[in-house]
C-alpha cells in the first residue's frame, strides 16, 4: 500500500514539474501607451534592452507591443518595468511621474491635446 501510495505521489509530482515549465519562446501581448513613431522607438528599445527579450514590436494604431520573451530569463512583469521606467505605461505598471516628464513633448500620451494632435 505504501508503495501505491510512493508512486502516485512520484506521478503527481512529474505532471505538476511538467505543467510549470518555462518556455524558451513565449509570446506576449501588452498594451503600452504611447502616440507616435518616437515612441515606437522608445518602446520597442526598452522592451529589447530587457534580458530574455528577443523580439518586440510595438503597432502605433492599436498600442499592441508583441514581444517574444524567454520565461527562464525574463518575465511579462519584467518587460513591463523596464517600459514604465522608459516613461510608459501598460495595464500593468504605470510610469513614475519623473519617467514621464523625461518625454518628449510630443509623447506625452497622458495629454488630451497631444493626443488629439497626433490624429
Amino acid at each position: 500500500m505504501k508503495k501505491i501510495i510512493a508512486i502516485i505521489c512520484l506521478v503527481f509530482v512529474a505532471f505538476t514539474g511538467q505543467a510549470q515549465k518555462k518556455k524558451k519562446n513565449a509570446k506576449l501581448t501588452l498594451e503600452v501607451d504611447g502616440v507616435c513613431m518616437m515612441c515606437k522607438k522608445r518602446i520597442e528599445k526598452a522592451a529589447l534592452n530587457t534580458k530574455g527579450v528577443k523580439f518586440a514590436n510595438w503597432n502605433l494604431n492599436n498600442h499592441q507591443l508583441m514581444v517574444i520573451i524567454d520565461e527562464r530569463k525574463t518575465s511579462k512583469k519584467m518587460v513591463c518595468e523596464s517600459l514604465a521606467k522608459a516613461g510608459h505605461d501598460t495595464k500593468e505598471i504605470k510610469a513614475t511621474e519623473e519617467a514621464y516628464g523625461k518625454l518628449d513633448p510630443c509623447c506625452k500620451y497622458r495629454d488630451e491635446e497631444v493626443v488629439r494632435n497626433h490624429h
